[in-house]
């Protein structure tokens, strides 16, 4: 039974039922730390909480139940008011995105287990794709530093800078183009590994530029590229190129721009509406670059797989075209042009109508049912 050892402290028990915190979790979070009790009788070692610790507590069961490491929960309880909500919200922005990663896994996973059943491929028709891509130096810039590549296999779009930066994108998406002709052979289960392997290939092709141009700190590339396998597509993305997705009637951004901007507004610091006006909107955090810890790529790029169907159209494209044109003109455009071919020229005149401040590179590509 517990005793009263002074005015308002509540034993271990009562605590733990109003916190709705285990009697075990509390002496843990006493050893860390996180929630120390008012006070410990010395002879016994039984705990006593003040009521006041009550809210403290509640948030440290509800981060929990949220999923939250100790360590996370320990710096939210250190904040206070807005600080605290950010930190909330830049980790659950960091669960949806490994929630995304792993729900792509499960339906490649489901994919292939399937389409190892004879009588499941069998009903399903094979797929192929129409591709076409464009690159274009712009109204404003004198020098084209973006690289677009449309294959049977491969689809990629890199956008150098630097000074070696129209060598750098052609570099990586160059490592790349091996897997153009191979890709058919890499087996299903392989497919992230193969593409996690020629991202570190690019990102040293990239470092090998930026060393011959003798300006490591300011030469490098994004890269956005999707390998098809016949039946599968698998992503990589690192800067801030983009990668957009129709199906059925729906217009999708399938990549997360990697710039300092964007992880703003991840974070809560920023409105979408702030950040598109934002001065440093270009200004990248993630990148293919000469020097830096990700020198060889594959740590800082976002590599998964994307389910395919037939009658999806994918955009690939730089942010010549992103930031200049609005999204609403690029679905349309999409929607409304059935050959790839035309639709990267339509894509490019628009940029350039709305004054082509940039180098512009699209490629659209439409997944497409195969005669048997």
């Amino acid at each position: 039974m517990e005793r009263d050892t002074g005015p308002g402290l509540m034993g271990i028990g009562a605590f733990s039922k109003a916190a709705r915190l285990s009697q075990r979790a509390l002496r843990l979070y006493d050893e860390l730390g996180l929630l120390s009790p008012a006070r410990v009788d010395p002879a016994t070692g039984y705990r006593w909480y003040a009521p006041e610790q009550l809210e403290k507590a509640r948030l440290v069961a509800w981060l929990r139940r949220l999923g939250m490491p100790l360590a996370g929960i320990q710096e939210v309880c250190a904040q206070e008011g807005r600080d605290a909500a950010l930190s909330v919200r830049a980790y659950w922005t960091r669960v949806e995105a490994d929630t995304a990663a792993r729900r792509d896994l499960a339906a490649f996973l489901i994919d292939y287990l399937s389409w190892k059943d004879p009588a499941m491929s069998a009903a399903t028709a094979p797929l192929g794709i129409r591709y076409a891509a464009l690159s274009d130096t712009g109204l404003v810039r004198e020098n084209n530093q973006d690289t677009a590549y449309a294959g049977s296999r491969l689809l990629a779009v890199a956008d150098g800078f630097g000074t070696g930066g129209a060598p750098a994108g052609a570099a990586a998406v160059d490592v790349l183009k091996r897997l153009d002709a191979g890709a058919n052979t890499v087996p299903a289960g392989e497919l992230l590994n193969a593409l996690e392997d020629a991202v570190e290939q690019a990102g040293r092709a990239v470092r090998g530029v930026a060393a011959a141009e003798r300006e490591p700190g300011h030469v490098g590339t994004t890269l956005t590229a999707m390998l098809w396998t016949g039946s599968q597509l698998a992503l990589v993305h690192i800067g801030d190129s983009r990668a957009y997705l129709l199906r059925d009637g729906g217009f999708f951004q399938i990549t997360h721009d990697h710039t300092m901007v964007q992880s703003m507004v991840d974070e809560g610091r920023l409105s979408p509406d702030e950040a598109e006006s934002h001065p440093q909107r270009s200004l990248l955090a993630r990148a293919l670059s000469g020097t830096g810890p990700d020198t060889d790529g594959s740590a800082g790029a976002d590599i998964r797989l994307q389910d395919a169907r037939p009658g999806d159209r994918y955009l690939l494209c730089s942010d010549g075209l992103s930031a200049v044109v609005p999204a609403d003109d690029v679905h349309a455009t999409l929607a409304t042009t059935p050959d790839p071919d035309d639709a990267v020229r339509a894509l490019v005149a628009l940029a350039n109508r709305n004054g082509g401040p940039d180098n512009v590179s699209c490629v659209v590509a439409d997944v497409v049912e195969l005669p048997a």
